[in-house]
């Protein structure tokens, strides 16, 4: 591929976003986007649409500036590379979003699509290691990394820290130590009781070294919650909840939510040692149950 693919496929994705942000089509999602991001953000659209079944034809357009194409050298298929850019967007400081894309295509006829996606501030960006004609080198995702945990492995290491705050792989932050306190303080209260499960995801992650010798590695993993309220009363189901519903109901004594979440984590060298670190993270609800 060349940078021009790549340029296109980036274009292919931001005229594909605003069609779907407009139409709050779920249809228009597998045009630009594939595996995790796609299930992640038709779920999203799924959402808005039971809120706005007739779109949302103000919604301002995302657009992109500065872009840079980060390419592995590879054999077979399936390949990948990533876009970073600046963003129209601004995030929780004010700043304008700085977003990261991963682009893959199973076959050379096959159209690029977007697999995952996060925003990193410019201290989170990582320096992807690059050769002589600057292509970017991938990491084996089933073993052979030279990392403290294989990309392949992630999904399920993560899953069982949620569950049982063992393992000293994730370094602290707000989502590794912070969400499991979080979820105990609201795991029961007076009104309801919540009770979470988290299970491993098997999308194919995506890695990339970075220039310490450690990589960037794309995952994503799923967790559940089972919200009980207390007897004599009932929960009301709010219009997006209902919008990944199989059969909406507008109100519950108990809902089994599903959330999809894709994480960006800075990996380190087997050799280096240290913690897994959590940079950012997508996610949606895909879906809901009651009994």
């Amino acid at each position: 591929m060349t940078k021009a693919d790549a340029a296109k496929a980036l274009q292919d994705f931001t005229k594909g976003f605003n069609k779907a942000a407009r139409t709050l089509d779920p249809a228009v999602n597998p045009t630009y986007e594939s595996d995790a991001l796609l299930m992640i953000d038709r779920a999203g659209i799924k959402a808005s649409h039971a809120v706005r079944p007739g779109g949302n034809p103000h919604a301002a357009p995302l657009t992109f500036r500065d872009p840079r194409f980060t390419v592995p050298k590879q054999a077979g298929w399936p390949r990948f590379f990533v876009a970073d850019a600046v963003t129209n967007r601004k995030d929780g400081s004010g700043r304008y979003s700085h977003w990261f894309l991963v682009f893959s295509r199973d076959a050379a006829d096959a159209p690029w699509r977007a697999v995952y996606m996060t925003a990193l501030s410019g201290a989170q960006a990582p320096r992807f290691k690059t050769d002589a004609d600057g292509f970017a080198e991938p990491v084996p995702v089933g073993g052979d990394s030279g990392l403290v945990v294989d990309p392949g492995k992630l999904s399920t290491a993560y899953a069982d820290y949620l569950r049982t705050g063992e393992g000293g792989l994730f370094a602290p932050g707000p989502r590794t130590d912070a969400w499991r306190r979080d979820r105990d303080a609201k795991s029961r209260t007076l009104e309801s009781r919540i009770q979470w499960l988290d299970q491993p995801a098997r999308f194919t992650p995506v890695a990339l070294r970075t220039e310490d010798g450690g990589a960037l590695v794309f995952f994503a993993s799923f967790y559940h919650q089972q919200k009980t309220v207390s007897e004599g009363s009932t929960m009301q189901v709010s219009p997006q909840v209902q919008g990944v519903m199989d059969k909406p109901v507008e109100q519950a004594t108990k809902i089994t939510l599903t959330n999809l979440t894709a994480q960006a984590v800075q990996v380190p060298a087997k050799s280096a040692g240290g913690k897994v670190t959590v940079l950012n993270y997508v996610e949606a609800r895909t879906s809901a149950k009651v009994p």
